[in-house]
């Protein structure tokens, strides 16, 4: 899992929490496969220390990912990404539902139909 421990890996908006953007780069990477189900992650000490922020980060990082039950942490054992694929499905949906939404917004800002860009996008692929 080298992306996930390169430090460079995670870009940061300074405009926003650090712990909203790590969950969600964290999420799309458990979407992706970059993440497959049953990896290890790093304890939140390692985590912190690779990437240079404060441990209490990372642990409000992992509460968020736990709650969503994208990752499921075993006492003494460690914290993985959850072997649920429905869980991990439902997360591909939203993250899908985010990005229409956004394109959307694209869309009406230019004056055109979600479906009226969608076209112009394949005509230019064409």
């Amino acid at each position: 899992m080298d992306t996930f421990w390169n430090p460079e890996h995670f870009r940061i908006d300074p405009s926003r929490p650090l712990y909203e953007q790590f969950v969600e780069q964290i999420r799309a990477d458990i979407a992706r496969g970059l993440l497959v189900p049953g990896t290890r992650l790093p304890s939140v000490r390692e985590l912190a220390a690779a990437i240079r922020v404060n441990p209490t980060t990372i642990m409000r990082t992992y509460q968020e990912l736990e709650r969503s039950k994208l990752i499921v942490t075993f006492r003494g054992q460690g914290t993985f990404v959850t072997e649920n694929t429905d869980v991990i499905e439902a997360c591909k949906r939203a993250l899908a539902k985010d990005a229409v939404q956004k394109l959307r917004e694209v869309a009406e800002s230019i004056g055109l139909t979600l479906d009226e860009l969608l076209d112009l996008a394949k005509r230019e692929e064409e």
